[in-house]
């Protein structure tokens, strides 16, 4: 059973260091949100159970596909479970599934950052959980899947570009189908009241 996370979307997330294997630099490496932050950009957490395992491979592979277009949306882009960072290089190195993955690979071998946001089980192993933390700190998005279901990782780009998207646009709201900047948004208010449809065909 997981803890209960006591960071709900909107709060700040307490600063976190984890140890890293850089995958574009084949060397070990450090995050540090507080870097991210002062950076100014985003920071993606795609926390998944463990290594070499098999839902998780499929989700790197696909993770892969997405990061060229989350690192355009100014994120830093982090897979992380709590195996070490000599696991990670292991696995980096072995399994064909990841040989497009330059991605970071957090260490979350204490489950301190598993545990800050809820998603540690007993076993030690973390619930497949996404977090979406903004260049001010704050928890914009949050996703959590049981340990059979794969995440859809076109759906998080297009979450993430939501979020840049309305932090620069702060009067706007981006309806369940909005892609990319330049697809209808609304502006709520009391005109649109019961006029989404018509507001959406407009």
């Amino acid at each position: 059973m997981s803890e209960v996370t006591t960071i709900q979307v909107g709060q700040t997330v307490p600063d976190f260091e984890l140890e890293t294997y850089e995958p574009s630099k084949k060397d070990f490496g450090k995050f540090s949100l507080a870097d991210a932050r002062k950076a100014g950009r985003w920071t993606v957490l795609v926390f998944y159970p463990a290594d070499f395992t098999f839902v998780c491979t499929t989700e790197f592979a696909a993770l892969a596909e997405q990061h060229a277009e989350l690192k355009k949306l100014g994120c830093e882009v982090l897979t992380v479970s709590t195996d070490t960072k000599f696991t990670h290089l292991a696995w980096h190195q072995h399994e064909g599934e990841l040989k497009n993955v330059n991605y970071t690979m957090a260490a979350d071998h204490t489950g301190h950052v598993s545990r800050l946001l809820g998603i540690y089980m007993e076993n030690g192993l973390a619930l497949r959980g996404t977090f979406i933390i903004g260049p001010d700190g704050k928890l914009h998005g949050s996703e959590i899947n049981f340990l059979n279901v794969g995440r859809n990782m076109e759906e998080l780009t297009r979450k993430v570009a939501a979020f840049t998207y309305l932090s620069k646009m702060p009067t706007e709201v981006c309806p369940a189908k909005w892609k990319k900047p330049g697809d209808r948004t609304l502006k709520p208010g009391a005109n649109l009241v019961g006029k989404v449809h018509e507001a959406m065909k407009g």
